[in-house]
């Protein structure tokens, strides 16, 4: 590796060993260890099959019979190995070795690693093998920065849907049990979220892996219920004795503060407390003499660099969330004030995932009433949501999500004229049918649309196709009918969404899409997915390859598409109580249209719990983020150089089934943001080259370090 400064007045600007880990790949592997192939289910199952040929140790025969896991390091119990989180680490996932997780991330970004875990032996009861203890430390810099656990760090177990990884768990931190079966990997994922504001740097931590012996019958499982019902009292009177202080003189509020002390003290050292005790008090769970020496240690290490995501996605990504699923499941009534917590909540934790949702609900022959906020335009909620810089685009309904005293017709008119007051008006969108069908579907759409116009001629209406209509063809085959639509919607329809299952592998297809819009007269492509296209073009079902999921994004970027809209995030089958096993629809690819669970299903907390799909979706979002930085630098021609370059997309059937390539192309960008040249040493394109060496499994490449990066950089 070459390292050349720009000024050769400048002795040493950056260290080799930096250089060194600027340009290390998490996916590589230097050793040369045979590892088994990671591959989603779509493409042969996960690992299954793979013989590791006596590579693996189990743990030897003089620990048979029963253990003490106090008494017996934790690696001679479990298989622990980290994974990228493009890998569908099912129970059949074989060891691999454990090396340092390392990862490197902008500010306002997410970035996500695998922990799996795999026994060795039996330690536990009866119905598993053993109980682990996972740990996680804050990571800290060097200049005593923090991402804080359970904040910017956050750990979920993966539980398989239809025997597929799918469903992220939440669990407890700083530390969680987690009991292990007979022969089957369990998969950690683990996020790490970087605000905006985090100071760029070195971040450094590490999980401890611990096994542990199955809890013994604790204090609470020995008290009678006279006993229960004595601690259920004393907590019940500090509640009854703090709720009513509000406009209490200040001496009262202290009276009844001491009191409420008193009781809790009393409470906290009880006897059903006693296991958290130790002489000196309570036990800190993160106390470093709490954490065994016989525990597995998985470093983490996190560059976090100096640049931030934009905090406004430059894809508008729209997602739909059925509010029909929400009442039905949920019990709670349109219109009631229930109904708009719940949807609230969903709005708002989708929002994490730089995706602007919009809340439907299906009419007849596909038409679709399209929101993204509950509220009319002018109560204040409606100008909170719209405002949120997260929020790139906002569906405005055609009538009333919720009825009222006003006139369908009055009620659109008076919405457009608030709305085009505000300067969010630009994110807007009018989505009224979806994928038209006839042509009195696609009338019914113009007709539609001109009213709207007849408001707001700078409103812009989204209709979703996949053909034109098949009462009166627009062309001799049905691509050219296809291509046609714009022109037969035009001037009714400004953002013409097409399905990327017409196109096939056909990437030529879109070009002629593109070829018939009046970008001029502020038209513009976007694209979705849904039951099509399937294996082996990207699409987001249960069973695809991660990389199969994350490529759905990188599709939209090189073909161009200035948008994306998918139908259904919480589409599952209908049910009437929260906790109730999600089903999906009939007639439709595993995981088509449901990419978040309700977290009923799996615990009792209330906040949704996302899908392993969902995550590579903002994956997905960022690469966008990062390939929309390099064109900026360098041009589009130079960015679909860079994706051929690295391997990682080169069309909607050749694209990385490997994790390497995506982190291939993720490092030099971050680079490049922070002012790097890198000089091609044997392709033709401006910013990089990636020359790579077989025999060390390495890429090399030249570092020019501009002026003003400081020694202390």
């Amino acid at each position: 590796m070459l390292i050349t400064p720009l000024s050769k007045s400048r002795d040493t600007i950056l260290s080799l060993s930096l250089i060194q880990e600027l340009l290390k790949h998490p996916g590589s592997n230097p050793q040369g260890i045979a590892v088994p192939p990671v591959e989603g289910v779509a493409g042969g199952g996960t690992a299954y099959g793979w013989n590791d040929g006596g590579g693996v140790h189990f743990l030897n025969s003089s620990l048979k019979g029963s253990i003490d896991p106090s008494e017996v390091p934790t690696s001679d119990l479990v298989h622990v190995w980290c994974m990228p989180s493009t890998a569908n680490v099912g129970p059949q996932e074989m060891p691999r070795h454990l090396e340092p997780i390392n990862l490197l991330a902008a500010r306002n970004e997410r970035e996500s690693i695998q922990i799996a875990i795999r026994p060795k032996a039996t330690w536990g009861g009866p119905g598993n093998v053993g109980t682990v203890q996972v740990q996680c430390t804050d990571l800290t810099s060097t200049s005593g920065d923090r991402l804080v656990v359970g904040q910017s760090i956050t750990l979920r177990r993966v539980v398989p849907v239809l025997g597929v990884p799918d469903a992220l768990v939440p669990l407890d931190l700083p530390a969680s049990q987690i009991s292990l079966a007979p022969g089957e990997t369990t998969a950690l994922w683990v996020s790490v979220d970087v605000p905006s504001a985090q100071p760029p740097g070195q971040y450094e931590g590490e999980f401890f892996i611990t096994a542990v012996k199955a809890e013994a019958e604790s204090p609470s499982q020995r008290l009678g219920k006279a006993d229960r019902y004595q601690l259920y009292m004393e907590l019940r009177n500090c509640l009854d004795i703090m709720e009513p202080v509000g406009g209490k003189p200040l001496d009262e509020v202290v009276e009844r503060a001491k009191s409420v002390t008193t009781s809790l003290r009393r409470v906290l050292l009880s006897p059903v407390f006693s296991e958290f005790f130790s002489d000196n008090g309570p036990v800190d769970m993160m106390d470093e003499d709490a954490i065994s020496n016989l525990s597995v240690r998985v470093k983490l290490n996190l560059t976090v660099w100096d640049f931030i995501l934009p905090a406004t996605p430059s894809l508008p990504a729209v997602f739909g969330i059925s509010d029909t699923v929400i009442e039905d499941r949920f019990g709670v009534e349109h219109g009631s004030d229930d109904w708009y917590e719940a949807l609230e909540q969903h709005f708002k934790w989708l929002l994490q995932y730089r995706i602007s949702p919009y809340f439907c609900r299906w009419g007849g022959n596909m038409r679709v009433l399209t929101y993204t906020c509950p509220w009319p335009a002018g109560h204040p909620k409606s100008d909170a949501y719209f405002s949120d810089p997260r929020l790139a685009a906002y569906a405005v309904p055609y009538s009333q999500p919720v009825p009222g005293n006003d006139a369908e017709k009055d009620y659109l008119q008076k919405e457009i004229e608030i709305l085009r007051t505000k300067a969010h008006w630009k994110k807007a969108y009018f989505y009224l049918w979806d994928e038209p069908l006839n042509l009195e579907q696609y009338d019914m759409v113009r007709n539609m649309a001109s009213e709207i116009h007849t408001y707001a001629p700078d409103a812009r209406v989204l209709t979703t196709y996949y053909c034109g209509p098949s009462d009166a063809p627009l062309g001799p085959t049905p691509f050219e009918a296809f291509v046609k639509v714009p022109k037969f919607l035009r001037p009714h329809t400004q953002i013409y969404c097409t399905s990327e299952w017409v196109l096939g592998n056909r990437e030529d297809l879109a070009k002629e899409i593109v070829a018939e819009l009046q970008p001029e007269n502020g038209e513009e492509w976007w694209t979705y997915v849904c039951l099509g296209p399937s294996d082996p073009q990207p699409n987001w079902h249960i069973g695809m390859r991660g990389t199969q999921h994350r490529a759905v994004l990188w599709r939209v970027w090189k073909e161009g598409g200035m948008g994306f809209l998918y139908w259904g995030a919480n589409c599952y089958e209908k049910a009437t109580v929260p906790s109730a096993e999600i089903r999906f629809r009939r007639g439709l690819p595993p995981g088509d249209g449901v990419l978040y669970y309700p977290g009923q299903v799996f615990s009792s907390s209330h906040q949704p719990v996302a899908s392993v799909r969902l995550e590579r979706i903002r994956s997905g979002l960022q690469d966008f983020e990062y390939l929309q930085l390099y064109t900026s630098r360098y041009g589009r021609d130079e960015g679909l150089a860079l994706l051929e370059k690295t391997g990682m997309y080169l069309g909607p059937e050749r694209y990385t089934l490997e994790h390497m390539p995506i982190d291939v192309l993720r490092e030099p960008l971050h680079l490049i943001a922070l002012g790097f040249s890198w000089h091609d040493l044997s392709l033709s394109a401006p910013g990089i080259a990636f020359p790579y060496d077989p025999e060390h499994q390495a890429f090399y490449t030249t570092v020019e370090v501009p002026l003003g990066f400081g020694d202390e950089d």
